[in-house]
């Protein structure tokens, strides 16, 4: 799999229906990175692997590839000088399983991204 095909196949899978519900008012066309950072860090492991980061301060989440390299397909979310850091790794089964998940209907949402990258990608 290559990286571009699959950043191109998830950026064009992202809608207001994708994006974390607390900032669904934000999401726009113009900015459709916005509130999409849990699911898309997901799929990004689903195909290459790696571990999923995580800071705290910023509600963020990113990639790790098994060959060290950092993928961050969300981060134009967020303003110039945003300060994103390394808070800790995270679990696929905290992400999708734990009572914040639930509520902010994680594992909807990222059934939905992957079902369409899926389809994407298969075209």
């Amino acid at each position: 799999m290559e990286l571009s095909d699959l950043v191109s196949a998830i950026s064009s899978s992202w809608g207001k229906d994708t994006c974390y519900p607390g900032s669904a008012d934000k999401w726009t066309e113009s900015n459709p990175y916005h509130g999409q950072c849990a699911i898309t860090a997901l799929v990004v492991q689903d195909y290459l692997g790696g571990e999923i980061l995580s800071c705290s301060h910023a509600h963020h989440y990113w990639n790790r590839l098994t060959n060290g390299q950092e993928v961050d397909l969300t981060k134009e979310q967020f303003p110039a000088g945003t300060q994103i850091c390394l808070d800790e790794i995270k679990t696929r089964e905290y992400i999708l399983d734990s009572p914040s998940a639930i509520k902010a209907t994680t594992p909807e949402r990222y059934l939905l991204l992957k079902k369409r990258v899926e389809e994407k990608l298969q075209h």
